[in-house]
């Protein structure tokens, strides 16, 4: 018999729909869910940066072009207070309270916090039932991640969504 895995994380290009689809799962749950997802931040139809909305509502700052931090991916900088004072404390209240946690993205941004990542680590150690995403890029500590006998990656694209969303449904129900 396969183990059945205990994360499931969403891979692929930038545009798949790998949020879009974890939005629509987490609502169709109501509020089994915790954890929180990512959204563009945009003005003018021009992309300004990220934000963090927690699954509970609260919203912070990830990333912006007129962001000053000493973090900085591409032309955004990082706001790491903001991701782990509303991403951080959603996923680990997450973890006490949900059924399923959420975790989008597991990102470069979100790399830059050694407690995100901590955190992370610890989500799927504890068996709990976790759905996220995750950079398709190689980087050691991601390597690690999608490595893990816990993970299993699911690489998104325009032609598989209906059956990833099957896939993860049935996951959840299981």
């Amino acid at each position: 018999m396969i183990p059945v895995k205990s994360v499931y994380l969403l891979t692929g290009m930038p545009g798949t729909g790998k949020t879009s689809l974890i939005k629509e799962i987490t609502e169709e749950m109501g509020g089994r869910a915790g954890g929180f997802y990512t959204e563009e931040v945009r003005a003018g139809g021009v992309r300004q940066g990220f934000r963090i909305v927690a699954l509970d509502g609260q919203t912070a700052g990830l990333a912006h072009i007129s962001t000053r931090s000493p973090h900085r991916v591409s032309k955004y900088g990082v706001d790491i207070e903001g991701l782990e004072r509303v991403g951080v404390t959603a996923l680990q209240r997450a973890a006490e309270e949900a059924d399923i946690i959420v975790i989008d993205e597991i990102g470069k941004m979100e790399l830059l916090s050694e407690n995100f990542k901590t955190t992370v680590l610890e989500i799927i150690e504890s068996g709990k039932k976790a759905l996220g995403t995750i950079m398709l890029k190689s980087d050691p500590w991601v390597d690690m991640i999608k490595k893990k006998p816990q993970v299993q990656i699911i690489t998104l694209n325009r032609n598989n969504r209906q059956e990833v969303r099957d896939k993860i449904m049935e996951w959840i129900k299981g």
